[in-house]
């Protein structure tokens, strides 16, 4: 098998041109989806026969939920990727998912909140689902936090990558939540493996949306990892290179 690719991940020079030719291609299709799923599942998706209007908070609940999972799984991969390969792009993509991660973990609160008081009559219960996407965030903060404190790069790159590999069993709680214990918390909305629990003209936009949740944060992930290459391999030649014909476009 060819590893040619792999070894490719960890030059950052080969990643910041691969990636610029990425993101207007990202960033079109985030905005596309993201159009087209909101109007869709807020104004012609079928109301809920017993929530009424209120379930269209799915359409924004969901997806930050769900990508709120996957960005904490792919911290833990690229921890696991920089402690055995030391690989700096992977501690690069780490620190600056986890941010993106906390964000998306708190929007997927705020929008339960919101789903949660018409739905069960309050704000927030110490729901077996809720408090594993609570202790989540906290696993963000934690990450963001140690990645700030340490003052030595590859000392903060290895914490942090233990701290996404040992809060990864956290993802599964979450996921199972809802199987494992009583809950007030209603079974997964979105799922891919299996029937939609939901019409498909409501599913659809669902669909829609996390797709262009994925791609936005792709979009944003990378802006903020060459931005942080950037600034690590602003000695270098070529990144000398490339700012002197950033300037020269400018002008």
């Amino acid at each position: 098998m060819n590893w040619t690719w792999f070894h490719k991940l960890g030059s950052p020079k080969w990643f910041y041109g691969i990636s610029g030719r990425w993101m207007p291609w990202l960033g079109w299709a985030a905005l596309l989806l993201l159009a087209v799923g909101t109007v869709w599942g807020l104004a012609f998706a079928p109301q809920d026969y017993q929530q009424g209007n209120s379930f269209r908070i799915i359409y924004i609940h969901v997806p930050a939920a769900f990508l709120a999972q996957s960005i904490y799984v792919m911290l833990a991969v690229a921890g696991l990727v920089g402690l055995v390969w030391k690989m700096k792009l992977a501690d690069v993509a780490l620190q600056q998912a986890a941010p993106i991660g906390a964000w998306m973990t708190f929007i997927a609160l705020l929008t339960g909140a919101v789903w949660g008081k018409p739905t069960w009559g309050a704000w927030w219960v110490w729901d077996a689902r809720l408090t594993s996407m609570l202790i989540l965030l906290f696993l963000y903060f934690g990450i963001i936090a140690l990645g700030q404190a340490i003052s030595n790069r590859d000392s903060a790159a290895k914490a942090c990558a233990v701290l996404a590999i040992v809060g990864v069993v956290n993802i599964p709680i979450i996921k199972y939540s809802v199987e494992w214990w009583n809950t007030l918390h209603q079974p997964a909305t979105f799922t891919v493996t299996e029937k939609p629990a939901m019409p498909m003209e409501m599913w659809l936009p669902l669909l829609v949306m996390v797709l262009g949740f994925y791609c936005f944060f792709t979009w944003v992930l990378l802006m903020r990892m060459r931005l942080e290459v950037l600034r690590r391999e602003s000695r270098s030649s070529w990144v000398k290179a490339e700012v002197k014909g950033l300037v020269g476009k400018a002008s």
